[in-house]
């Protein structure tokens, strides 16, 4: 049970830093719980929220380009993103969050010889999609999590 908690709170923190898979260690948290004595899931759950997870984590993958795009960013704005992100969480936690991420991406696009202009319209949109995949990911992480307090407590 320990483990399983672990998992859940590794995958909620992986929702918000791009180098974990949040919902997948969440996943995963639920899975071990599973293995308790009382096992508290029916397969039918577990299986929906494996094709969630799954859609998801996908999803992770394809919202940040579509937001990009939208905008007429390049892959240099999401990487400058997601570099952002582990900058501003490092040496600004809360406001690091909003502001590496912008300013990454912004960053990122200015590499590519884009006008301040175009740039900031880049930036938005790699910034948008990034927030909008972490958000759905987040959703799901704590959703599991309240499936695994609810049944441990």
């Amino acid at each position: 049970m320990i483990f399983s908690g672990i998992f859940i709170v590794a995958g909620i923190a992986g929702c918000i830093l791009p180098a974990l898979p949040g919902p997948p260690l969440s996943y995963v948290g639920l899975i071990l719980l599973q293995f308790t004595s009382r096992p508290p899931f029916t397969t039918k759950f577990l299986i929906i929220l494996a094709t969630l997870t799954i859609i998801v984590t996908l999803l992770d993958y394809v919202i940040p380009v579509y937001g990009t795009k939208k905008l007429q960013g390049s892959k240099y704005g999401i990487w400058g993103s997601a570099i952002g992100l582990v900058i501003g969480l490092i040496f600004f936690p809360f406001p690091g969050i909003i502001i590496g991420p912008l300013l990454g991406a912004f960053l990122g696009e200015l590499t590519t010889g884009k006008k301040i202009d175009k740039a900031i319209k880049s930036a938005l949109g790699s910034f948008l999609g990034f927030i909008t995949g972490t958000a759905v990911k987040l959703i799901l992480s704590l959703v599991m999590a309240y499936h695994f307090i609810v049944n441990v407590f």
